[in-house]
């Protein structure tokens, strides 16, 4: 081989193995998104993870599937439920009273929203503070969309409302996951 074929070989050999580790880097920067037992989500985004219910019609199933029996339905358009299992089609969820369901991707939206859990109004207030004035109250049993959380702190957002709530005053935010993956679904125990 001369010396002028051999460096053309040399060059394309860089070059080959330059593409095959940026691919590797790829490969293992989305291996990142893994569900509780290890495996890769076929979506490629992190679990657990916040989603909302698009319609006050939601149908909450035993399993991955149309031949799974129905369990209830929900009726809350805007529902925060956070995600702690999928498949492509199903994504395995955890709502506000702890029960564990299976839903269609069809019917969740990435929007975020936030739940009053408790019995108590919630402060919206002008910052992230507690001696931030209050702004207004969120009542208990209710949906506000929110925008993002940071530092103890969630932006949320009614109409022309904005103001910032607590975070571990709300259902639909933080980053543990609520209930356990491997857990069937049904009613909360």
């Amino acid at each position: 081989m001369s010396s002028k074929s051999r460096s053309r070989f040399q060059s394309l050999s860089r070059r080959i193995c330059g593409v095959g580790a940026m691919l590797g880097l790829a490969i293992f920067a989305g291996a990142g998104a893994t569900m509780p037992d290890g495996r890769p989500t076929p979506t490629g985004l992190e679990v657990p993870r916040w989603l909302t219910l698009k319609s006050s019609e939601v149908r909450a199933r035993t399993g991955p599937g149309l031949d799974y029996r129905i369990l209830w339905e929900y009726r809350a358009a805007g529902l925060p439920v956070q995600v702690i299992a999928e498949t492509r089609e199903w994504r395995k969820i955890c709502d506000p009273e702890g029960s564990v369901a299976w839903v269609h991707r069809s019917v969740v939206s990435a929007r975020r929203g936030a739940f009053n859990a408790s019995v108590e109004e919630v402060p919206i207030r002008t910052g992230r503070s507690e001696d931030a004035a209050v702004k207004a109250r969120f009542s208990p049993r209710s949906v506000i969309a929110l925008d993002d959380c940071k530092e103890g702190w969630c932006e949320v957002r009614a109409r022309k409302l904005k103001g910032w709530v607590a975070e571990d005053s709300v259902f639909g935010a933080g980053n543990r996951a609520l209930c356990d993956a491997s857990r069937q679904a049904g009613e909360a125990r």
